[in-house]
């Protein structure tokens, strides 16, 4: 089982480690597609990394700003995916 704080923590060290820039940067709130530290490829890697990492299937009506924009929204939003799981 995941909480929040976990999939925060992971969240962090996959773009930390698949960004070009310093990851000290990044912060939790960080908007990570506004302020360039992902692009389009770096966001199919994520839903990638997030379905395989929390077994969770990201839909078409998923695809919306909001779930994605900062890693407090991507582990917000996996959070949720995993609530309705159980």
């Amino acid at each position: 089982m995941h909480d929040e704080n976990s999939i925060i923590e992971k969240v962090y060290q996959f773009i930390a480690e698949h960004t070009y820039s310093n990851p000290n940067e990044i912060q939790y709130d960080t908007l990570i597609f506004q302020e360039g530290y992902f692009d389009s490829m770096g966001f199919i890697t994520l839903i990638t990394y997030l379905e395989d990492q929390f077994n969770v299937k990201t839909e078409d009506k998923d695809f919306v700003e909001e779930n994605f924009e900062s890693i407090n929204a991507i582990a917000y939003y996996v959070t949720q995916k995993l609530a309705v799981k159980t």
